[in-house]
């Protein structure tokens, strides 16, 4: 037996003297306890609870012998398996039993519901949702487990293991250690403490997850000192243990001399307690007086101590001898602690739950029979199984001011505390709460951590462990499977192009949303920038200023032919179509600032259009040129007959006609899908194109194609007069900037085809200004150039010259 039971005893007995002296409690009554050992063997667990019926040291199953012991309820075990042993025995008496250690997972234990079996802890799923929170809290995927090889240590296995992987966390290893209860264990647990010792200290694990009971962290210290016994010094260790509530750091006298070091840092779940007023005093106040005469505190205090009482008839040995100066304050916290414990705490609590119950009882039995003069109701009258109605509905709180009342699943309700091991050199340790678990708690507080609060092993110079299979896959890359590993082992592979992944370890890479593209670390998604031909980039304000230059240029010359009207030279080409060009012109090189800008429902409209019938008429206006110039040199031979179609009439039907027909595509084309600001996402990776859908592209090239057959008809008519009469040649000119209209054209279908973005408004602009510069260049630079330079060739006997 270990001292740190002793501590479960005596709080036992505290809460028994804390009633007894209540005179509201139980008033004239007195209540006692039997103490018994399982021993951590279910065969000795049967024999201690058949004690416990019967008084007299042989005993008759399914016999009661005497009725001087009144059992009324057991408080016990710490295990689930010893308190499902006793259980065993005591359904058939329908004995209330307060377990005050674990027990399986609700699911796992609805047997229990129906027995006599009451919980003074918290259920053991709310320590699984911790235990799981803990690790993905501090991204520990990565841990070893050490389970005792019971039935409790398989319920937990069964349990954890599909949480763990749901929640993306691997076992390194899994070591089943054996149940212990006697030293001479001590070659099995080397055997399996052996085996798992190479994979705690070379395995990537940091961190371990030790179930079970106490026995385990004294013989895993003992493997580490056996295995570690060259340099001596277990401290370099360095792991994290996360322990669970059902394990009490205790040591005992043959291991005082042990170091916990091992252990420093440690994270451990245990019951929620408080610190019970007079508990320290109570335990201070033992005194050795009266302990030979008794068997409890004796053996308590021997090993406790030690030490030896004298005795008479056996000689004495070379123990120290007990001098009844000791203090239980002067152990160490491994061997005795003076504050509450976590089981203490819930061994008091079940204490002064029978206690109230039979207070219930006692008050509500004894008062209808004193009204009708009847004896006062004796407790000694009472069976155990008349307290469950009673326990079933108490409610009351404790001397530290909490709460205690039962569940409808016969639970006590609350959480476990998250306590951090600090452990110091003269052996002794401090528990600090860092954090506390409470699936009562509203969602997001069901778990807190404090995590500037825990004292981590000294290896990890006070920063932050870190349990992973593999190296984290950082942003940009993905996690890739190994073949035959756990899936917490991986390879990282970059994102496919497209893609990103912000965050490290992640599963699988992602794309940007649509108005986002990957940075080159493809880690972080950008957001794009808007694309459009703006007035105030180097493009933009180059094209617009050759635009209002042409179009300058362009009013100029119309000032000028407007100012020598009467002059040979103006007369004789045709003084209306000759303005009408120069004004279509002037359009056309104003028509290329509507496609400057961020693109509007208006200028989406207008700019193509615009183009396009502006373009025409202009077109038309050199196909009518052409055309005057053959008609004319026809009619000047004898008996033609195109004599009738000399003069303004053919001029104007040419013009009007030509560009009747473009306009009923316009028309039509807007009428039936007309162009409207759009917004292209995809075309360039890092920009949002700006644009106007032309709407219709099928009546969009209608329009550029028949702008192209009049420039072509025009072309072949000027082609084909170019060798009359220099009176008459103006068509060499006419075909001069058709043919560079022409080529203009050409190249701008696969130039802008081929261009994306605001590009393609550069190469359009570029080709309205192109080729209205080639018309206006061609046709009025060399009559300019006569009215203004050259004005004596401006008459008309220099025009109708002739050749000879």
């Amino acid at each position: 037996m270990v001292t740190k039971f002793y501590q479960h005893i005596l709080a036992l007995a505290f809460a028994v003297k804390e009633i007894n002296e209540n005179p509201t409690i139980l008033p004239n009554i007195t209540l006692g306890f039997h103490i018994y050992d399982s021993y951590h063997d279910a065969r000795m667990t049967y024999r201690s609870t058949l004690d416990l019926l019967f008084k007299s040291q042989r005993f008759v199953p399914n016999y009661k012998c005497d009725t001087q012991k009144n059992l009324m309820a057991i408080v016990g075990g710490l295990s689930s398996d010893t308190s499902f042993h006793i259980r065993d025995n005591i359904d058939l008496y329908k004995i209330p039993q307060l377990t005050y250690g674990s027990f399986p997972m609700e699911e796992e234990s609805d047997e229990i519901h129906v027995s006599s079996f009451y919980r003074m802890v918290p259920n053991e799923a709310h320590q699984y949702m911790g235990i799981i929170s803990l690790l993905k809290h501090f991204g520990w995927i990565w841990v070893g487990i050490f389970v005792v090889d019971d039935e409790s240590g398989a319920n937990f296995l069964q349990t954890m293991e599909p949480l763990l992987s749901k929640n993306g966390i691997c076992s390194a290893f899994t070591q089943r250690l054996p149940k212990l209860a006697r030293f001479d264990n001590l070659d099995d647990v080397y055997g399996v403490l052996f085996r798992g010792y190479k994979d705690v200290k070379d395995d990537k694990a940091q961190t371990f997850i030790i179930y079970g009971e106490s026995m385990a962290l004294i013989w895993l210290t003992a493997i580490f000192l056996v295995q570690d016994n060259k340099n001596n010094d277990i401290s370099s260790v360095t792991k994290v243990w996360i322990i669970t509530s059902q394990i009490d750091f205790m040591l005992t006298g043959l291991q005082r001399s042990w170091p916990l070091v091992l252990f420093q840092g440690a994270v451990c779940f245990t019951i929620h307690t408080k610190e019970l007023l007079g508990f320290h005093q109570f335990l201070q106040s033992i005194k050795t007086d009266g302990i030979k005469g008794n068997g409890f505190l004796k053996d308590f205090w021997e090993q406790a101590f030690d030490c030896d009482f004298s005795n008479p008839n056996v000689p004495m040995d070379t123990s120290e001898q007990c001098t009844g100066e000791e203090r239980l304050e002067s152990l160490p916290d491994p061997l005795f602690e003076m504050g509450m414990t976590g089981h203490s705490y819930s061994i008091y609590n079940a204490v002064h739950v029978v206690a109230h119950a039979l207070h219930d009882i006692y008050l509500t039995r004894s008062k209808p029979r004193a009204m009708m003069g009847h004896n006062i109701f004796e407790l000694h009258d009472l069976r155990p199984w008349q307290l469950h109605p009673f326990l079933h509905g108490i409610s009351f709180n404790n001397s530290a001011g909490e709460t205690l009342s039962f569940t409808t699943k016969k639970e006590i309700g609350g959480g476990f505390d998250t306590m951090n091991m600090v452990i110091f050199p003269n052996k002794s340790f401090l528990r600090v709460k860092v954090g506390e678990v409470d699936d009562t708690a509203p969602e997001g507080k069901k778990f807190i951590i404090h995590e500037d609060m825990i004292m981590w092993h000294p290896g990890f110079n006070q920063v932050m462990p870190i349990s992973v299979c593999n190296e984290h896959c950082p942003p940009g890359h993905q996690k890739k499977r190994k073949e035959g590993e756990k899936f917490c082992c991986y390879d990282c592979a970059p994102c496919p192009e497209g893609k990103i992944s912000d965050q490290n370890d992640m599963d699988d890479c992602f794309r940007c949303p649509e108005d986002q593209y990957p940075n080159k670390m493809k880690s972080q998604c950008i957001f794009k920038t808007l694309s459009f031909l703006s007035y105030k980039e180097p493009f933009g304000i180059g094209l617009a200023s050759i635009a209002l230059s042409f179009s300058l240029l362009t009013t100029l010359v119309l000032g000028t032919f407007v100012k020598h009207k009467d002059t040979a030279i103006v007369k004789a080409n045709n003084q209306a179509l000759t303005y009408t060009l120069l004004v279509s012109l002037l359009l056309c090189f104003l028509s290329s600032l509507l496609f400057l800008g961020r693109p509007g429902k208006v200028t989406c409209i207008l700019r193509q259009p615009a183009f396009g019938m502006i373009f025409s008429m202009a077109v038309s206006c050199m196909l009518a040129k052409t055309i005057t110039v053959v008609v004319a040199f026809m009619a000047t031979k004898p008996g033609s007959s195109m004599r009738k179609w000399v003069g303004q009439r053919l001029t104007y039907s040419v013009v009007v006609s030509c560009s009747f027909i473009q306009s009923i595509v316009c028309t039509l084309w807007l009428m039936t899908s007309p162009p409207f600001p759009d917004v292209d996402m995809h075309a360039v990776t890092t920009e949002i194109i700006v644009q106007c859908n032309e709407g219709s592209v099928t009546l969009f090239y209608c329009v550029l194609g028949y702008m192209g057959l009049l420039a072509v008809a025009s072309f072949i008519v000027a082609f084909l007069a170019r060798r009359l009469p220099d009176s008459f040649n103006e068509a060499k000119f006419i075909t001069f900037s058709m043919l560079l209209f022409c080529s203009v054209w050409l190249s701008f279908v696969p130039t802008y085809l081929s261009t994306k973005g605001k590009y393609m408004v550069v190469v359009e602009i570029i080709s309205i200004l192109a080729s209205s510069a080639g018309i206006l260049g061609c046709i009025f630079a060399p009559k300019c150039y006569i009215i203004v330079l050259r004005p004596k060739l401006n008459n008309r006997e220099h025009l109708i010259r002739r050749t000879h």
